[in-house]
């Protein structure tokens, strides 16, 4: 079966969180969305608060902000080695699975300080250290240089990033709140051992239950992880299979439902590094190859973007307390009308005095 592009896309956006109606608040709690999200882009601080509002009519800050100081969501470097939330219950198993895979990776450029010790010693050294803690990357840092003097500090305390399993809770990481990450031992902050060798299957399966039907290069794109074609294709007598309109295969839950591709959806606005723009190789089904380098122009930059008819449509900046819109193509009133509602709705989320600007392209009139 040949899905359409405007299928994946609105499949994609359902499974997203993204077509729920406004007059429709999603009830459930904020650790069970994010366990449906599987892991929120938390690079910036405040972006998962605003990632997860869009997807949760309604969201308060202090839910997010309770459920990361109590364990039942966590925060720490995990798809493609990057800064992400995910429920404490699926930590479990998806640090240990990326870590097995990807081992330590970034070491290069700590090579020359650590030169003559050995990173198992300099990790062995850091759970010592965090046992029972809870402490900044900077006296982490301190400590790390009391045992290996002579060598960098901040490097120490990277490297012991690299290898061991840590999560950063509260209070760095919170709403508005930035300055020096505060660092865990996940087993100790979660309460227990991390899950061994976790099997891929749950990787495969929880993401296509959130971003499916997806071809194997978009799961690895996703993840970070390579060279998964041959346990797919172990598990294909358990997926359905469908193309794209390009003849590209893409694997899916056989029990999930397609959309037909006509469903109205509405304007959704989405923060920065947002996986929903990530998350996979071919991303035509939500942003066009041209837009796509318009929100990803290099410099590991994914700019916040809001969708209009379900595809991304422009970027939205905030500049002191005001809030501006800025579409690739000029917008449609009754679109533009929309879209200035979102907006005005986002502004208050965020706590913003000033206005709400809409840039329309002028070369478009």
């Amino acid at each position: 079966m040949i899905l359409t592009r405007r299928q994946l896309n609105r499949t994609y956006l359902q499974r997203q969180l993204l077509t729920t109606p406004d007059t429709a608040p999603d009830q459930r709690p904020v650790d069970e969305v994010v366990a449906h999200l599987v892991a929120v882009q938390a690079q910036e601080v405040d972006a998962p608060y605003v990632g997860l509002w869009t997807r949760m009519r309604g969201l308060r800050h202090e839910q997010l902000t309770e459920a990361l100081g109590d364990g039942r969501v966590v925060r720490g470097g995990l798809l493609r080695r990057t800064q992400h939330l995910t429920a404490g219950a699926d930590y479990r198993w998806l640090k240990p699975l990326l870590q097995e895979r990807l081992g330590p990776g970034g070491m290069s450029p700590f090579a020359k300080e650590i030169a003559g010790l050995e990173p198992a010693d300099i990790a062995a050294a850091g759970r010592e250290i965090l046992r029972g803690q809870v402490m900044t990357r900077p006296k982490l840092a301190k400590r790390l240089g009391e045992r290996f003097p002579g060598r960098q500090a901040i490097v120490l305390a990277w490297v012991v990033q690299l290898h061991v399993n840590l999560v950063h809770p509260p209070p760095s990481g919170v709403w508005r709140r930035r300055g020096h990450v505060t660092c865990a031992l996940a087993e100790d902050w979660l309460g227990g051992p991390l899950q061994e060798r976790p099997p891929v299957w749950t990787l495969l399966s929880r993401y296509l239950a959130s971003c499916g039907p997806a071809s194997v290069a978009d799961l690895q794109n996703w993840s970070g992880l390579k060279r998964l074609r041959e346990e797919v294709e172990r598990k294909r007598h358990r997926l359905r299979v469908y193309r794209n309109e390009r003849g590209q295969e893409l694997f899916d839950l056989p029990d999930l439902p397609v959309a037909g591709g006509g469903e109205p959806v509405p304007v959704r606005f989405l923060p920065e590094f947002d996986n929903l723009v990530l998350s996979h190789e071919d991303r035509t089904r939500i942003i066009s190859d041209e837009d796509r380098a318009r929100v990803c122009p290099g410099y590991s930059m994914v700019h916040p973007t809001f969708l209009v008819d379900g595809f991304v449509a422009g970027i939205w900046s905030v500049r002191g307390a005001a809030l501006t819109v800025s579409p690739f193509r000029r917008l449609p009133d009754a679109d533009a009308a929309l879209v200035l509602d979102e907006a005005g709705r986002l502004r208050e989320f965020l706590q913003l005095d000033g206005t709400v600007r809409l840039d329309q392209p002028l070369d478009q009139l």
